[in-house]
């Protein structure tokens, strides 16, 4: 299984699929396509049924029961593009077999190095089948790894019939990093009732608890006038700026946070005296903190047109998506399942929030719960990243395992 997960995955991971956030069309780039349409026809010949793309790019296909019990239709999802942070063009995966515990060279001529010094969680892969970048590039684990672990038990259960289960749909989907993964998402063509992104990280997380979000556009106005002829005239939009990030909390930022904490963090700054712009996302767990973070900001920007002019400073705050928790305690079972699944493979489950983003959050508010599950990757976005292949087999283990069990429960 090791070596067609690793061809799997490298087949999609040189497919540049970086989304972009700046077109406002689904899919936001055209490499997205591009893999759609290859797992539309991989799909096709592994056998599955009710193949479909939609116009959006929107992947979506059935493995029929093979059980007689009334056994729920379970999903199981993965997004199609890879993150903005760092480049996806050209990527070119490299295997490391029987990793030794030492540094990895990505790219000799770059003096590029992936190592335990910097990254000790590596020595937790001695003796595993890594794939890691050349330096140049991100890996694209984040999700394509998903996607190979997801066909990988499709084909696995469709070559082992003696393995009960119900009706499993699964879905692959765009722009899950630029936030719009869910906005056209067909729930109801979709037809499961509930499902699973395999979108985590390292072996055993297991979430269903993400952040609540928003994010906020702020634009200053002010008056630029000669230096030398600025007294009681000028209105340097910079420094209503920096007075604005003064007034939030500095503790209270992603580097400083951790857990359960929330935070504010400024994305971007620029400007000059007649206009700064800064673009943030707030982020808390629990709703009434949420709330307030919103409000503070409110607040100091009231206070800020109040102290320098009304409309010197205009916010633009949307809310983005939920805590996935307040629709997923209601049917709890499907992350017990889950749970149960990982100890049976004697893999220690690792229940924890997730500090940022999963296409689960907003699927779950549109009535499809849906938690999420390891990959085995780690140092997601970036030239670092790597994934264990022993940990990717481990991921399709469990799916395997879920359908198992909710069989092994139906009547």
């Amino acid at each position: 299984m090791k070596e067609n997960m690793i061809n799997r995955f490298v087949s999609y991971a040189v497919v540049d699929t970086q989304s972009n956030e700046n077109n406002l069309e689904c899919p936001s780039t055209p490499g997205q396509l591009i893999l759609a349409n290859l797992l539309v026809e991989e799909l096709k010949e592994i056998g599955m049924e009710e193949v479909s793309i939609d116009e959006y790019g929107y992947v979506m296909a059935t493995l029929p029961a093979n059980t007689d019990k009334k056994v729920p239709t379970v999903g199981f999802l993965a997004h199609l593009d890879t993150a903005t942070d760092f480049t996806g063009k050209n990527v070119r995966p490299q295997k490391v077999e029987n990793y030794d515990g030492q540094d990895i060279v990505l790219n000799e001529s770059l003096h590029i190095v992936l190592s335990p010094k910097d990254f000790p969680e590596l020595k937790n892969y001695v003796g595993h089948t890594l794939l890691t970048t050349d330096g140049t590039t991100l890996l694209g684990a984040d999700n394509k790894a998903g996607i190979a672990e997801i066909v990988t038990a499709l084909i696995y259960l469709k070559e082992n019939p003696d393995i009960k289960h119900g009706k499993i749909r699964v879905a692959f989907t765009p722009d899950e990093e630029i936030g719009r993964g869910p906005h056209k998402f067909n729930v109801e063509a979709f037809n499961a009732d509930f499902a699973y992104t395999v979108d985590g990280g390292p072996l055993g997380e297991l979430q269903y608890e993400s952040f609540n979000a928003a994010g906020a556009k702020i634009t200053i106005s002010g008056t630029n006038v000669h230096p030398g002829t600025a007294k009681g005239k000028m209105v340097n939009s910079i420094k209503i700026a920096m007075e604005l990030q003064s007034r939030l909390p500095a503790s209270e930022s992603p580097e400083f946070t951790e857990g359960y904490e929330g935070f504010y963090h400024l994305l971007s700054f620029e400007g000059d005296v007649e206009e700064t712009k800064l673009s943030y996302i707030i982020r808390d767990f629990d709703r009434a903190s949420f709330e307030e973070r919103k409000s503070i900001l409110q607040t100091i920007v009231v206070e800020l047109n109040e102290k320098y002019g009304t409309d010197t400073v205009k916010l633009d705050l949307n809310d983005q998506y939920y805590n996935m928790r307040e629709k997923i305690e209601a049917v709890k079972e499907i992350v017990d399942v889950a749970y149960h699944a990982m100890e049976n493979l004697g893999i220690t489950p690792i229940v924890q929030p997730i500090r940022g983003g999963t296409d689960g959050s907003q699927l779950s508010y549109m009535g499809l719960p849906t938690p999420n599950i390891f990959t085995g990757g780690e140092n997601f976005h970036g030239k670092y990243e790597y994934i264990s292949v022993d940990n990717m087999v481990k991921a399709t283990n469990v799916i395997v395992e879920i359908v198992r069990l909710f069989e092994e429960r139906g009547e």
